[in-house]
């Protein structure tokens, strides 16, 4: 911690500050989100574990899925809501896949740690009951953004059979902006919510853990945004190499795209996000 200040925390992680407008790029998700609930008709807060907010929804593509993605939405593990981010289906059930963007508790009712085991209750889930609700689980891959990309990584540090599980269920992911490294938090004003120490946040950062699995993780982050968290992506590129996806010599830098309008990539069938995740299946 030696060496980061709180001043140079604050300007790599406060993204509201670093995107002045980001309430536009806000209002687009809601009014995105809103027109594909409209026009894909899924089954919202389907329930996968007891807290308020372990709730699911899925979207089903007209014939059998080809598969499952499931998203986990950003926020910094404090804000925001999986009905913010329905747009992120519309691309992959085009594409004949089933869609679960899971909601999660939020800090400070709960801890980050917490989230992390909601998380793994989300796939558990999906892996026993998605089947039951039309979603076909294999092949099942994982994505998020911000702190639900820290939530992908933590999921392909999980010890799956712990859980019950004969093998890792999913067979790749996408962090995107992800935060890979919570230990610079602690000095953030955030941290009044997260309550991060030193220990508990190395605890739950992904590089300090080897992955459990060699499925791909297609790490990607906006070229625009902070330096902080293009250095989260190029780490955790670089302590993973077991897990990079074909092809992928480098993290995804998406040209012209900041963290808050990077993951409306997700909005549009042909981007290169789009792609690489679909790639994956």
């Amino acid at each position: 911690m030696a060496r980061y200040t709180a001043d140079f925390v604050e300007r790599g992680y406060n993204n509201r500050a670093a995107v002045p407008d980001h309430p536009r790029f806000l209002a687009q998700f809601a009014s995105l989100s809103q027109a594909a609930i409209a026009r894909l008709n899924p089954a919202l807060d389907l329930r996968y574990g007891p807290g308020p907010k372990e709730t699911l929804d899925l979207f089903l593509p007209p014939r059998d899925p080809r598969g499952t993605f499931a998203f986990f939405h950003g926020g910094y593990w404090r804000t925001l809501d999986k009905s913010d981010f329905s747009y992120v289906a519309a691309p992959f059930v085009a594409e004949g896949f089933a869609v679960a963007v899971a909601n999660y508790d939020l800090c400070p009712a709960v801890t980050v740690a917490a989230i992390v085991e909601q998380a793994r209750r989300a796939i558990l889930w999906l892996v026993d009951e998605g089947p039951l609700h039309g979603a076909v689980v294999e092949p099942l891959v994982i994505g998020g953004h911000s702190a639900g990309g820290h939530l992908v990584a933590m999921m392909y540090s999980t010890d799956w059979k712990a859980h019950g599980l004969q093998r890792t269920p999913f067979v790749g992911g996408v962090t995107l902006s992800g935060v890979h490294d919570l230990e610079p938090l602690v000095l953030s004003t955030m941290n009044a919510d997260l309550k991060l120490d030193e220990p508990e946040a190395q605890r739950l950062s992904p590089v300090n853990h080897a992955p459990e699995t060699e499925a791909p993780l297609a790490i990607a982050v906006g070229a625009e945004e902070t330096s902080e968290f293009l250095r989260q992506s190029q780490l955790l590129y670089d302590a993973w190499p077991r897990n990079h996806p074909p092809g992928m010599r480098a993290p995804l830098f998406v040209p012209r795209r900041h963290h808050f309008n990077v993951v409306l990539d997700y909005a549009e069938p042909d981007s290169d996000l789009t792609r690489a995740t679909l790639a994956l299946f």
